[in-house]
């Protein structure tokens, strides 16, 4: 099959397309047929160094995809040949402590697509069956490729970790990445007031365009802006992904008992821990990563109900996978770069 690959870490130069063996589709298990994948800021980390993670070169990248299913079991029920389907990237053991509590994000040996095992910029990948989803109706392939990290990580930090309500304030940092992107969808599907920031005044008067209550400018005071902007209150929910470079003014964002949900650290990962805010304000800081089967059933529930549609930025060719990398690293996107694999249909 036809795939981009690691060969080693550093650029570009490691990226290579070509042909790499076809998945041997196990017991259980369910080949896909993939059209689309979307690339994540892992994708970048893998190619770089993928430091801590282990995993074996070569290794086909890509976490998220979408397609059509192309052999499962002959007893399978809940999915059918050529139906049209999402996969979630967190393969599970199901049986350590964390699994049978029904918590697979914390598996104690989860082993996730295009980290630790082959991924999903590829023509085909094989996966658990319990991993593969219907793809909600009226969506495009790469539309249904971005939810399998991007909502699902946003859902279980709006919902799983913040619990956020109706009546509260969210604050989403770093708006035009795919999860801050998705956090504003459903935040404001969740009835919340949402305000968001950026370093980039277009990306700002997109995210207003887009339904945000409020504009946050990055290049100046973030607190002052965000206290003018809810009647020197704070916010109740910071969603934040950047890390180091906002961290003391996400802290000093929130009212008192306010949450702060974190699933990233692109800026850094060490920064002021501000205890005697924390303890003295009584904050609560929550870390959360991707999200379990039971949220992303969820998740695709409500985008069926609702005609939610992630917000494609780019589409390139498997072949140009380089651009796609490019793009994303450049910081210049406002939503989902899309690798499109295989023709709709």
């Amino acid at each position: 099959m036809k795939a981009a690959y690691l060969t080693g870490h550093g650029g570009n130069e490691v990226v290579a397309v070509g042909k790499r063996p076809r998945p041997m589709r196990r017991a259980g298990e369910v080949l896909v047929r993939l059209h689309a994948a979307t690339v994540n800021r892992v994708d970048l980390y893998m190619r770089d160094s993928g430091a801590g993670i282990t995993h074996t070169l070569p290794m086909v990248m890509g976490l998220d995809g979408a397609g059509v299913v192309e052999e499962i079991d002959a007893d399978e029920r809940m999915l059918r040949m050529g139906q049209r389907v999402v996969v979630h990237p967190g393969i599970a053991c199901g049986r350590c402590e964390f699994c049978l509590r029904g918590d697979d994000t914390l598996c104690s040996s989860m082993r996730l697509l295009g980290e630790h095992r082959d991924g999903t910029f590829a023509e085909f990948v094989s996966v658990p069956a319990r991993n593969v989803f219907a793809m909600p109706e009226g969506l495009s392939f790469g539309e249904a490729a971005a939810l399998g990290v991007n909502h699902l990580t946003a859902w279980r930090m709006l919902h799983g970790k913040a619990r956020v309500k109706p009546w509260e304030t969210v604050l989403i940092f770093g708006i035009g990445g795919g999860v801050s992107l998705a956090a504003l969808q459903l935040a404001r599907l969740a009835g919340a007031r949402t305000l968001v920031t950026s370093r980039d005044p277009a990306k700002l008067e997109r995210a207003l365009e887009l339904g945000a209550d409020a504009a946050i400018d990055g290049r100046g005071d973030v607190v002052q802006q965000v206290m003018a902007a809810t009647d020197g209150r704070g916010v109740d929910v910071v969603i934040e992904n950047v890390g180091a470079a906002v961290w003391t003014a996400a802290l000093k964002s929130l009212v008192r008992g306010g949450r702060l949900v974190v699933c990233g650290a692109t800026s850094g990962d060490q920064p002021p821990a501000d205890i005697r805010r924390i303890f003295i304000r009584q904050l609560q800081i929550l870390g959360s990563t991707l999200g379990d089967l039971y949220e992303f059933r969820d998740l695709l529930t409500l985008v069926q109900r609702t005609g939610l549609k992630p917000v494609i930025d780019s589409e390139f060719a498997l072949d140009d996978v380089h651009g796609a990398l490019d793009r994303l690293q450049s910081g210049l996107q406002f939503g989902k770069v899309v690798l499109n694999i295989g023709s709709a249909t």
